[in-house]
Parts: C-alpha cells; structure tokens; sequence
C-alpha cells in the first residue's frame, strides 16, 4: 500500500513576518484572500498550512512545477487539483486534510479513496460530559455508544468518543456523501480498545447497514495523548494482476511531522510580497476563549 501520512503543529507555529509572508506568496490569490478573513490567527494558520500541505503533495509526489498547480473545490467544499490533469490510463492520487485541534493532518493514497479526520480530546464547552452523550446521541449505534461507556472515567469516554467520531469523518470524507450520511449507517467495531501512541493500528471493522465491509481499511494512531488521527482507505483501483504483485505493507505508515521547512521546500511565490498581510495577522485574537476556560 503506497500512501502518504503528513502532520503539522499549527499551534506550536507562531510564524515569523518572513514565513507568514513567503507562505502567502506560495497559494494561490483567492486562498490567500479567504484565509485572511479568518477572525483568529489559529484558523489561519491552520487554513494556511493545509494549502501548503496539499501543493507540496501535488508538486513532491505527482510532479508538477508549483507554478502550475490550481486547486479549487468541489460542490461539497472538498480541495480537488484542476490543473494539471493528471495522465490518463493510470491510478490517481486522492489525498484528503483535516485540522481541528493542534494539528493539520495529510492523508494522500495511490489508486485508492482515502479520507482523514483528527480530533483533541476535550471537555464539552458548557454542560456536563452526560448531558454532551444525550445531545449526540443520534450519531453512534448502541453498539458504539456500549464501547464508548465502558472506557472508564468521563476523560477516558471522551477519548473514546472523538476516536469513534473521526472513524466517522474519515469515512464520510472518504466517500464525498457529506451530511446527507445517517452516520447510524456505519458502525465501528473498535480494535483494540487503547491505542499507545507511537503505533499505527489497522485492525478496527465497519459494520455498513449492519453488514461488516471489508473493502474498507480504517488506519488509527495518536500524534500525542490528546489528538486521535483515523485514515479511512477504500479498495484499489489498480488492475487485479497489479494489486496482487504489490506486496502488502506489515506495518501502516506512519505520520511524519513536517517543519515549516519542508512545507516549502518545493514551494514557488506566486505573487509579489504583501506586508499589509503580515500587519493583518498580527492583529488577530490567537482563538476564541472556551465557556469552559472563563469559569
């Protein structure tokens, strides 16, 4: 299996007026507008490194000069290239990002669908973590909901329950279905239970409408204690003869953390400097004060 697994700190970066300003010269004038509207600088910064993330995929692994890179979005908000057009004939690349949390994440997959989804374990902005299970009820089967409970303390059912939902969103993501997805319809059966951070794990099943599908493969892992990482990866799109002769990897892949370093390192400017720009995001809150943080 051939994939790419990339991840950055976005909330260890408080970027220089040279670095915030090259990263703004190397996306394109419509990115760099939208993510300047942005009212708090840890958005940015995480709207930011995702475009990064995403050229830096297309120009390292498809090929392509920098230059010549357009991204635009799908219908359902979804980053898609446009141009270049990759060759006809053979497996495409499908990469997906996330960011929530400290981190910005990259999934990218050859000949596959692939969707990726991080989340930080926290405690609910106001309420109880009891009264949090009752409003989101809806969104996980008994079965799940039973997994959830039985973690332990309400610390360690958080952590149950952002895992189960970024196998959810890795999933939906994956698929392109968005919020027109019963998330009741895909029912996770978590393996094992605890995850240690430093290990990829592949072993956790879907049950869709209530049928176990084994053409889906569901990567899980930790960056750190808090953050949860699930990579949902569908079946291939290669040639049955092809696939056969790929040997199959014992071991997922595992994220690499990126500096800002190498975000760049195949990076073009695109536009001349804008230092109205750097003035903009250094006026910015770093992110809204929780409910929870105000007591």
């Amino acid at each position: 299996m051939e994939g790419v697994r990339w991840a950055f700190r976005c909330s260890a970066w408080s970027p220089t007026r040279s670095e915030w300003l090259l990263a703004a010269r190397c996306i394109q004038r419509e990115e760099k507008e939208r993510i300047g509207q942005f009212m708090f600088a840890k958005d940015s910064k995480s709207a930011m490194v995702g475009r990064l993330l995403i050229r830096k995929l297309v120009s390292e692994k498809m090929g392509f000069e920098w230059s010549e890179i357009r991204l635009e979005r799908t219908p359902r908000g979804k980053p898609c290239l446009t141009h270049p057009c990759p060759p006809a004939g053979g497996p495409a690349w499908s990469f997906n990002i996330s960011h929530q949390g400290d981190y910005a994440v990259l999934a990218a997959e050859l000949g596959r669908q692939v969707g990726v989804d991080v989340m930080k374990t926290s405690r609910p902005g106001s309420g109880s973590v009891s009264e949090f299970f009752r409003i989101m009820k809806r969104q996980f089967t008994e079965h799940e909901w039973t997994t959830i409970r039985r973690a332990g303390s309400d610390w360690d059912q958080l952590h149950a329950f952002h895992r189960h939902w970024t196998l959810k969103e890795s999933f939906i993501k994956a698929t392109g279905t968005g919020l027109t997805f019963d998330l009741q319809r895909a029912e996770f059966h978590i393996s094992p239970e605890e995850m240690q951070e430093g290990r990829v794990y592949s072993d956790t099943k879907i049950l869709l409408d209530e049928e176990e599908d084994d053409s889906w493969t569901f990567e899980e892992c930790l960056l750190d204690k808090q953050h949860h990482v699930a990579v949902a990866i569908g079946s291939s799109d290669r040639p049955v003869a092809e696939e056969a002769g790929m040997s199959q990897q014992a071991t997922p892949p595992a994220f690499i953390l990126l500096s800002f370093t190498d975000l760049v390192s195949m990076a073009t400017p695109l536009s001349e400097e804008d230092p109205a720009y750097w003035d903009s995001f250094q006026r910015k809150q770093e992110a809204p004060v929780r409910q929870s943080e105000q007591h």
